[in-house]
């Protein structure tokens, strides 16, 4: 099939998945899975930083088979909710292997991981910490602080983290009720792709890990979160140049370098999954308007949530020629205004596309159909199908 705005190489190209989808033919819109780029990418991220304990943020790709995969290949996973707790749990990932990371969870959820044997958590607030000491007794737990962090491509604000001389006062009383204090944990936010990101975080981590030493409390570990990025649209750096900077950032804020843990979950699973849309309809606003309107059978609500406010520009691949093209808004097919893709992204298909041709959605295999809804207008959830 030839490219559309496609310069970058990427393995959500895998000849495997073209394949799948051309010999097989399946319904539209589906996103397609292929297992081996997912372990191929997860080992790209262990050689990377080899220092580093990956649990994988599961939110990202929560599809059981993904999981079952990373459980075999040894990963250790971010869960943000008993659901993904009892989906680890039956894809053979031991308790122990399980982090509780979202920061805002109920008392008897903590119970409930607990009483499965999840053993570590990250909290960032008062509130949760009481929850952990009263029903996680004994856990290692992570204190969550904010960073400045504006170039994320999906960016978090400030509904997690607290301001690290909280997280420094947190961490301490944690100590004194029983809880393992492993250290500070923060996030750069989703899809960031600039590597220089993560130094002012760890700067940050430096120092609450030594006002805790004077405190006399011992920290183990620093978690960097999530945020590594994929190439989409626009290329990303390579791991190894993020894997660098924190490498460096950690030699010079810490005196003795902790354990790491990451939690990457795009970095994983965004180019193992190529979404199959089809046209639903190409038409103009008026007989002078030289943008075509690019209606797919997929949209916002259906697992493109990704593209709101444009944050994340997919690559598109038709079986036209690329060329004779020309400027589209491309939307979805649902009866809300809100529902339109690409109006200020500037894309260009070809003119030779119509109604019922496919267009594939390249690096696909994140935050789609896990952001899918249930049945917004009647339109079914985003199906997975795997390959490998």
């Amino acid at each position: 099939m030839h490219a559309v705005l496609d310069s970058v190489a990427s393995p959500g190209q895998s000849t495997r998945l073209r394949a799948f989808l051309d010999e097989r033919a399946p319904a539209t819109p589906c996103l397609v899975v292929d297992l081996d780029v997912v372990r191929t990418n997860y080992h790209a991220m262990r050689a990377a930083l080899p220092e580093a304990t990956i649990f994988y943020a599961v939110k990202a790709n929560p599809a059981p088979e993904v999981v079952a995969a990373l459980a075999a290949e040894g990963s250790s996973f971010d869960v943000a909710s008993t659901g993904e707790i009892d989906l680890c749990l039956a894809q053979g990932a031991d308790p122990e292997s399980l982090s509780y990371g979202n920061p805002i969870k109920k008392a008897a959820d903590i119970a409930y991981a607990y009483r499965r044997g999840v053993r570590r958590y990250t909290f960032d607030s008062d509130g949760d910490l009481a929850n952990l000491a009263e029903h996680a007794p004994g856990s290692r737990v992570w204190c969550r602080f904010l960073v400045d962090a504006p170039q994320s491509g999906t960016p978090f604000g400030k509904k997690f983290g607290c301001a690290p001389e909280m997280a420094l006062r947190l961490l301490a009383r944690a100590a004194d009720l029983g809880l393992v204090v492993d250290g500070a944990c923060f996030h750069v936010g989703s899809q960031h792709t600039d590597a220089a990101a993560w130094t002012s975080g760890i700067a940050e981590a430096g120092r609450i890990a030594r006002g805790l030493a004077e405190a006399g409390v011992a920290t183990r570990s620093l978690n960097l979160g999530g945020g590594f990025p994929a190439s989409y649209r626009d290329a990303a750096p390579p791991l190894a140049v993020h894997a660098e900077a924190i490498r460096t950032a950690v030699a010079e804020h810490f005196d003795t370098a902790p354990e790491l843990v990451v939690e990457p979950g795009r970095a994983i699973v965004a180019t193992a999954g190529v979404i199959r849309a089809e046209v639903v309809l190409v038409s103009r606003k008026s007989d002078h308007d030289e943008h075509r309107w690019v209606y797919l059978d997929i949209g916002r609500y259906s697992g493109l949530a990704e593209t709101e406010n444009e944050y994340i520009a997919y690559r598109l691949r038709t079986a036209h020629p690329p060329t004779p093209d020309g400027p589209v808004i491309i939307a979805g097919p649902t009866c809300d205004g809100d529902d339109v893709i690409y109006q200020n992204t500037p894309y260009r298909l070809p003119t030779a596309l119509r109604a019922g041709d496919h267009v594939d959605i390249l690096d696909a295999g994140a935050y789609t159909a896990s952001y899918s809804s249930v049945s917004f207008n009647g339109f079914p959830p985003l199906p997975t199908l795997f390959v490998g």
